[in-house]
């Protein structure tokens, strides 16, 4: 492009595609001096436009020239394709001519090769024909010469070539052969049968035994149905003498002469094993084939005659003795015969293992099977003896007068029952695995659970007299029942291993392992109790205490050492008495005696009203004293058991006691139960005056919202005026409105369950008649007058659903009122606790804390009742064990939470 206005390149060239004129123009005519050359540039650009439609004009005239070539192109390419076409065309005409040229020169000779594939099929047919008639010829001959080795192949060939003809049996003489053919084999057949039925009629058999095998052999190749009648055959001939002497004779098919069968029968066998196995091919199995015809047979016998049997007895079995008798025998013969027949592998080229034939293989239950709906019997029988243990077990003593106690020693009695069940068992699997064994298994339940409650419950509750059994036979009773326990769950795993599957989730012994569970729970309650009762006068004494009366705060209370060493003593002998190998009994013992302390403590307090503030922090500093002492009662010593030698070929068992120390878990749990009564003697401490300090402290360390709550706390502070308890009871109302009280639980546990009757006690000098809720409370021994209290017995119900709020594991409250406790009602009253429908003896945690029952102890199946008589003659022994179950389920779900108590580990 020429120069404009100085500039030899514009800036945005004029073939751009973002060419901007304004641009280019501002560029040239940048000072007003360039205007001047406004006329050089617009010739310039004129120049350059007429050299750009110059050449435009130049391209449009070569393009116009290319456009007629390619139209010359393409006019020559359609020509050729036309021409290719043609050639194309005459090339198809040209092969279609010589493949019909070519098909007419092989047409004749297709007809030359169908001809000779003809001929070749029917010389084929006519050699075969030939060979046919050929074959059944010589057949002929050699079935009436007794050639039976060779009439064997004659006969394998013979129906081969006979088979090539079935397209052909439109034909007459094809079909006349092949009729001839038939009638000759059925003649050979029977005359086969026939050879052998006189051979066996006259005694024959070791002289013909080679023609007989060669005639088998024939019986072979005739196929399944003929060898099938000759077996068949031998069979009925060779049991018609068994079924002569055995049906035929009422007193020789008895059950009585069961034995004189199977004699036979073995003695069958062996001469088939002498005489007769060498005729028959091994694969004809002949004789499993004639044991199953006797099973068969005599299994049937066996249905007539135990049917015969009933209807003589006027619908009774037969003797059970007998019966018995007759089905080990058939058991152990069945035995004998899977021992004889059974083999690894069965011939797979037998061509007798048919579905049907199969199954005469398995002589398990081939004769036994007849006895099985009569099993019944055996059953009934097993019932009636166990029954007769029950009664005679209850009068057994524990154990024997002149046998030491052991911690590990359990009540003979459990072994011997155990035992004759797993024989009964053992007896049982072995006779049937099906319904029967199921019957058997609730015989067992049966029982388990009246010796769970007949036996152990009996022991623990009503044989032992008004003080209840000893230490050592309330530990003997534990073990037997944690080692019922045990045996159970193994006798239902057994059983369910042999069980037929059908039947396999109907066994369920469960709840008989859940009731004796309730039994060794019942018998740490009972030990607990025996502490109780020796620490009575303790709680007396603390009663007797003037608690209002007091005006300094010295060392602990003289009670609190006197039961401290009371506990020591009674706790010690109880722990060095308890087995090593089970540790959670002994945490479970520590963690109730724990909680009945608590209890007790609680109860003489309430007892004991009206508290001062003096009172209130003498007794703040006992319960201090008391968890400290409970806390060592984990470091008590505890037995171990090893092994002395006392010569060089003898050991015995040595029991020692060995010091521990105490686990943090069971220190914890002493820490967290006493901690319980804090808030409320902490409150005691504050004086009535002025009255928003006591509701104010109320508020703060109980944290109730309760109105009469807070009125039995004013019952415990001897504010007895209605003016007082009005104007107090306003002051509540309108400081746990206030904002700073909004979280305030709705009722305080600890509060909601006392049971505030009449007035206490008072001061110093109170007498047994005081409260109710003193010893009573804690060693189940309640005093008669109308104080109430949380006590720690046992109540009738419904009462004794109510829970007391000092931890899990302890045990219903004891209602205000309750009579004195009568130390002969001990035993009545523990039966009573189950038979009342007690379903849950651990309750809440004081406070109502979930947390501290994870480490609950085992409920408690034993308690003082409350009540006179209660509960006692209306329950029923169904309800009794539901409520054992109850209490085992609940033990056995916390016993897991247990540590190792009293060990010289601390881990839990």
């Amino acid at each position: 492009m020429p120069q404009l206005n100085g500039f030899s390149e514009p800036l945005n060239s004029l073939d751009s595609v973002d060419y901007n004129p304004l641009d280019h123009l501002n560029a040239i005519f940048s000072h007003p001096s360039t205007l001047s050359s406004i006329s050089q540039t617009s010739n310039a650009l004129q120049s350059y436009q007429n050299d750009l439609d110059d050449e435009i004009a130049d391209q449009l005239e070569l393009q116009a020239a290319s456009d007629v070539e390619s139209v010359r192109r393409i006019q020559v390419a359609k020509a050729e394709l036309a021409d290719l076409f043609k050639r194309v065309e005459s090339v198809r005409e040209r092969a279609l001519q010589t493949e019909q040229a070519i098909t007419e020169m092989t047409a004749e000779i297709k007809r030359l090769d169908g001809t000779k594939r003809n001929l070749t099929w029917s010389m084929t047919a006519l050699k075969r024909l030939q060979m046919l008639t050929t074959a059944y010829e010589q057949l002929r001959g050699l079935i009436k010469t007794r050639q039976y080795e060779e009439c064997a192949q004659m006969v394998q060939a013979v129906i081969q070539l006979m088979a090539h003809f079935k397209s052909y049996r439109s034909i007459d003489q094809i079909a006349t052969l092949s009729r001839n053919v038939a009638e000759l084999q059925r003649e050979l057949l029977e005359q086969v049968c026939e050879d052998f039925e006189i051979t066996f009629a006259k005694g024959e058999v070791a002289q013909k035994r080679v023609m007989l095998l060669q005639a088998c052999h024939v019986m072979d190749a005739l196929g399944d149905e003929a060898r099938h009648r000759l077996v068949n055959w031998y069979c009925n001939t060779q049991l018609r003498e068994y079924r002569q002497i055995f049906r035929g004779n009422e007193e020789a098919g008895s059950l009585d002469n069961i034995s004189r069968r199977y004699s036979w029968f073995n003695r069958m066998l062996r001469t088939y094993d002498m005489e007769h196995a060498n005729i028959f091919p091994p694969h004809w199995r002949v004789n499993e084939r004639l044991a199953n015809t006797f099973c068969e047979g005599t299994r049937e016998d066996y249905k007539g005659i135990l049917q015969r049997s009933m209807r003589r007895n006027d619908g009774q079995p037969p003797d059970v003795n007998l019966l018995l008798s007759c089905l080990q025998e058939t058991l152990d013969f069945e035995h004998s015969l899977e021992k004889r027949f059974a083999t690894d592998s069965r011939s797979s080229v037998d061509t007798m293992s048919s579905g049907r034939d199969e199954k005469t293989h398995a002589f398990g239950q081939a004769i036994s099977e007849a006895f099985e709906p009569y099993l019944s019997v055996w059953v009934e029988s097993q019932d009636r003896h166990l029954s007769t243990l029950i009664p005679k077990y209850r009068l057994q003593p524990l154990r024997n007068p002149d046998e030491e106690f052991s911690s590990q020693l359990v009540i003979p009695s459990s072994t011997e029952l155990f035992h004759s069940y797993r024989i009964t068992f053992a007896q049982c699997a072995k006779l049937s695995t099906g319904d029967r064994l199921l019957e058997l298994t609730k015989t067992f339940a049966k029982y388990l659970d009246q010796y769970g409650q007949q036996v152990l419950f009996y022991f623990l509750s009503e044989k032992s007299g008004p003080q209840g059994p000893s230490i050592e036979d309330t530990i003997l009773i534990m073990n037997t029942a944690d080692y019922c326990y045990t045996t159970v769950n193994q006798l239902e795993e057994r059983i369910k291993a042999r069980i037929d599957t059908e039947y396999r989730d109907s066994v369920d012994l469960q709840s008989q392992a859940d009731a004796f569970m309730g039994i060794a729970g019942a018998a740490v309650r009972c030990l607990v109790r025996k502490v109780e009762l020796d620490t009575e006068q303790c709680w007396r004494e603390m009663r007797q205490i003037g608690w209002s009366k007091l005006d300094s705060v010295g060392d602990s209370s003289s009670y609190v050492a006197d039961l401290l060493t009371r506990l020591r003593s009674c706790v010690g002998d109880i722990l060095t008495r308890l087995p090593n190998t089970k540790p959670q009994y002994a945490r479970a013992f520590c963690d109730n005696l724990v909680d009945a302390v608590a209890t007790s403590f609680l109860n003489t307090l309430v007892a004991s009203r009206p508290i001062s503030e003096v009172g209130a922090e003498q007794l703040l500093l006992d319960a201090y004293t008391l968890k400290k002492g409970l806390s060592d009662l984990g470091a008590l010593p505890t037995n171990t058991t090893t092994s002395t030698t006392k010569d060089s070929s003898a050991t015995s068992p040595t029991t020692t006691t060995t010091p521990s120390t105490p686990s943090p878990a069971f220190v914890k749990r002493v820490a967290t139960t006493m901690a319980k009564l804090d808030p409320l003697l902490k409150t005691l401490q504050v004086r009535a005056a002025p009255p928003e300090g006591l509701v104010q402290a109320y508020l703060i360390h109980l944290r109730d919202a309760s109105e009469p709550n807070f009125r039995k706390l004013l019952d415990l502070k001897g504010v007895h005026r209605r003016a007082d308890q009005t104007h107090l009871a306003e002051l509540f109302n309108a400081h746990k409105a206030s904002p700073a009280h909004a979280g305030l639980a709705p009722s305080n546990p600890l509060l909601a369950s006392l049971s505030l009757g009449g007035a206490g006690a008072g001061g110093g000098g109170n007498s047994s008649s005081g409260g109710a809720g003193g010893p009573g409370a804690a060693g189940g021994n309640s005093s008669s007058g109308s104080g109430g209290s949380v006590g720690l017995g046992l109540l009738t119900a419904p009462q004794s659903l109510s829970m007391h709020p000092l931890g899990s594991g302890s045990t219903p409250i004891l209602g205000a009122g309750a009579p004195k406790f009568d130390a002969a009602t001990l035993g009545s009253a523990l039966l009573s606790a189950a038979r009342d429908g007690v379903d849950r003896l651990g309750s809440p945690a004081l406070g109502g804390s979930s947390e501290a029952s994870r480490t609950a102890s085992p409920p408690q199946g034993a308690g003082v009742d409350g009540g006179a008589g209660g509960g006692q003659g209306t329950s029923t022994p169904a309800n009794l064990n539901e409520n054992l179950k109850s209490i085992g389920k609940f033990f056995r779900r916390d016993v897991g939470a247990f540590g190792r108590f009293g060990g010289g580990k601390s881990g839990d």
